[in-house]
């Protein structure tokens, strides 16, 4: 779509001109590089989010600044790409998973892995703190001998350099138990007092990486569980079927994985059975 067409007279009565017409080269973007797809409900959302990109650049327009994604900027490209792009996490979200990793999974393979390896993708990690519930609960079950990593991803570069600091107001770290923050949580001090920091413990368990889902993956697996939790919901369902079955690949024979309270692999993809609440096991 090129430039000229996106000057029609706005409808919205804002601080920038932002036309349909905008907001339609926005979301077709959006959904080439990232596979999500943005619904009409989401025009507030978008008019909202890039127009501090506009602020920071002190452009007066739109257009100025689609002008910009259209050459093809890529570092602008990387903060259109981040600003667009929705962190909502917390730690032990969805504390039944957590629960059944630590009480069935682990205890599993501690008696039947033999190469006493352990690898686990977050694939999708926001700001770190489901890689850090995760390195949690590996930490209390699995012995420090064995070889563990876990790998943590996002599309948002900004969310990934956040979550390899580890560091988070004490509100983010009210779900933990006291037990767990005395262990694996330390509090800041003096003007530091209202910040904490993951223990060294579990930040040396996990490896941070910025990766597109939507683009090829520089990994093989496998992968002994998979955490995509929450990620989908954007995704149109070919793109669900895609990844799942790309999920399916990097897995180990009878791996698991965990995905999000509102999603489901129900006519996506035959690749895995459910044995419990939104976890999957593969089975081919």
């Amino acid at each position: 779509m090129g430039l000229e067409n996106r000057k029609a007279s706005s409808v919205y009565e804002r601080e920038f001109e932002f036309t349909p017409r905008d907001f339609e080269y926005i979301r077709k973007l959006v959904s080439e590089r990232t596979g999500i797809v943005l619904g009409d409900h989401k025009t507030d959302l978008v008019y909202s989010r890039i127009s501090r990109r506009l602020r920071q650049l002190k452009l007066s327009s739109f257009n100025d600044y689609l002008a910009i994604i259209e050459k093809g900027d890529d570092t602008e490209l990387v903060e259109f790409t981040n600003a667009l792009t929705t962190n909502l996490t917390a730690f032990f979200r969805e504390p039944h998973h957590f629960d059944y990793l630590a009480e069935t999974l682990l205890p599993d393979l501690l008696r039947n892995k033999q190469d006493k390896k352990l690898r686990i993708w977050s694939a999708g990690c926001s700001s770190g703190e489901e890689p850090y519930s995760i390195a949690m609960v590996v930490r209390e079950i699995i012995p420090a001998s064995w070889d563990v990593r876990i790998l943590a991803t996002d599309l948002d570069s900004n969310m990934v350099s956040k979550a390899r600091a580890g560091v988070y107001t004490l509100e983010r770290v009210e779900g933990i138990s006291k037990q767990r923050l005395k262990r694996w949580v330390l509090r800041g001090k003096g003007e530091k007092s209202a910040l904490v920091k993951m223990s060294s413990k579990l930040q040396e368990l996990i490896t941070f990486k910025q990766l597109n889902l939507m683009h090829e993956w520089p990994l093989r697996g496998p992968f002994d569980f998979i955490f995509c939790r929450n990620v989908v919901i954007y995704f149109d369902k070919e793109t669900q079927k895609k990844l799942f079955s790309q999920f399916a690949d990097v897995l180990r024979p009878d791996g698991h994985l965990f995905i999000g309270h509102s999603e489901s692999l129900y006519k996506v993809s035959d690749r895995y059975k459910l044995i419990g609440k939104t976890i999957y096991q593969k089975i081919k």
